[in-house]
């Protein structure tokens, strides 16, 4: 095998255009997050998952896990949320260890506005650009994908 064909390998290069893809449109996306609502891609995330987890909130282990950090990244990133007014920690009642993090009324209302400039971009850039068969399939594959890569991550400590 020579580094050409090693380069061109078609299992290569189906991932380096998956990376190509999400990078652009992370890119293009979170530009217009913070041009619209004053929001970094990876606070709205923070906000996504807060929201997912309802009323309760969320322990900031959970929030690592989804997001794929460090608890010290975790920690980091509800800090900021924090700080911006858009999160808030409270004692777990089940085991006062644990700190849950829970969406404040801003946040809330922040994570509806961006979520609607956010699913029009996906819209526009994604979900239109395929055909509406190619579009359902190329969601179930991409579920599909990213149950397998979740199942492989280890097991946070």
């Amino acid at each position: 095998m020579t580094a050409r064909q090693a380069a061109t390998d078609p299992r290569i290069l189906v991932f380096g255009r998956l990376l190509g893809a999400a990078n652009r449109l992370e890119y293009i996306l979170g530009r217009s997050l913070e041009e619209s609502v004053g929001l970094d891609h990876t606070l709205f995330e923070l906000l996504l998952v807060v929201g997912r987890a309802g009323g309760a909130g969320v322990p900031v282990r959970d929030i690592a896990e989804a997001r794929v950090l460090t608890s010290g990244g975790a920690t980091r990133l509800v800090q900021r949320g924090v700080a911006r007014g858009l999160v808030e920690r409270r004692v777990s009642p089940d085991d006062r260890r644990v700190q849950l993090v829970g969406l404040t009324a801003e946040g809330e209302r922040l994570l509806l506005e961006a979520s609607d400039v956010h699913a029009r971009n996906i819209e526009r850039h994604l979900v239109d650009v395929l055909p509406a068969d190619q579009a359902a399939v190329f969601a179930e594959a991409i579920k599909t994908l990213s149950k397998s890569a979740a199942a492989a991550l280890p097991t946070m400590p």
